[in-house]
């Protein structure tokens, strides 16, 4: 995943997990790649891809590892009732349609963090957005798609929005570039709708909303959007994303994971406390 665009079937968090799991284990056990590979009759390149994810478990290539690398037969079933949870496609499969191979690995993280921490300088983080909003933006992103597929993509955006209202929902951080409040999406009902909205979010106990004002200035996180997230899986860790038109980069090296969360901190501190956020949305809507 590091510094790479995805490609292939994007994996879910769980066999990203599970495949760290197999290398810890294949590690712990002495076994090379090409003793792994030999066992299961494959190349010493499939091991690897079964390990960084980049492929679905065969369950009798599973059982077949872990009784190479000495794992309990009842911790063998444990594993494989896991893999093949893994091996089933995410709730997002539904959509697959209108959404990009390389944004499902987004969607993937998103749904199994524990925190996500964003910075967004053009427009509200889609798990924010309104309906009305996220549709303004769909049709100015896809001009040439038909109405049934701006709905589509409307509604898998909305779907996301799902995971605020789970029991173990997320702890979400949103530093917002004063410009996101300010640029006109949709007119100014739909604006006005989508600043009672963060207004809203603010009531839930782990969303917090930062405002970057236009007269902070210059700052560090002036390159572009990108998002952190972490996870409660000590085998995965902590991923950075950013994206272009055309495809994404999910960053997981710690030295380049700490340099974004440390602009990120930096940022948080010339941002305008959370405890003013309501105060200036409210402001802001008054002039629309």
């Amino acid at each position: 995943m590091s510094d790479n665009r995805s490609g292939g079937s994007a994996p879910t968090v769980l066999r990203m997990v599970l495949g760290k799991r197999l290398r810890q284990l294949r590690e712990q056990a002495g076994v090379s790649f090409e003793d792994a590979a030999r066992a299961i009759e494959v190349t010493p390149l499939t091991v690897r891809r079964i390990e960084k994810a980049e492929v679905g478990f065969r369950i009798p290539y599973v059982r077949e590892l872990l009784h190479t690398y000495g794992v309990p037969a009842a911790e063998i079933d444990d594993f494989l009732a896991l893999a093949r949870e893994a091996n089933e496609p995410g709730w997002w499969y539904s959509y697959r349609d209108v959404l990009p191979e390389w944004f499902s690995a987004y969607v993937s993280l998103e749904s199994e963090a524990s925190v996500i921490r964003l910075y967004e300088p053009h427009y509200v983080p889609g798990l924010l957005q309104t309906h009305d909003y996220a549709a303004a933006l769909m049709r100015i992103g896809f001009p040439n798609e038909t109405k049934e597929d701006i709905d589509r993509r409307v509604a898998l955006r909305l779907k996301r929005q799902d995971l605020l209202a789970k029991p173990d929902a997320p702890a979400v951080w949103a530093i917002l570039d004063e410009t996101v409040l300010r640029r006109p999406v949709g007119g100014a009902e739909v604006m006005r709708a989508q600043l009672d909205r963060l207004t809203e979010a603010l009531e839930m106990p782990k969303v917090r909303i930062q405002i970057l004002r236009f007269k902070v200035g210059a700052h560090p996180g002036a390159f572009g959007p990108f998002h952190y997230f972490r996870f409660g899986f000590s085998e995965l860790p902590d991923v950075v994303y950013t994206e272009s038109l055309v495809g994404a980069v999910y960053v997981d090296q710690p030295t380049d994971v700490v340099t974004y969360l440390e602009v990120m901190d930096r940022m948080s501190v010339q941002a305008e406390p959370v405890a003013r956020t309501r105060a200036i949305l409210g402001e802001l809507r008054k002039e629309l």
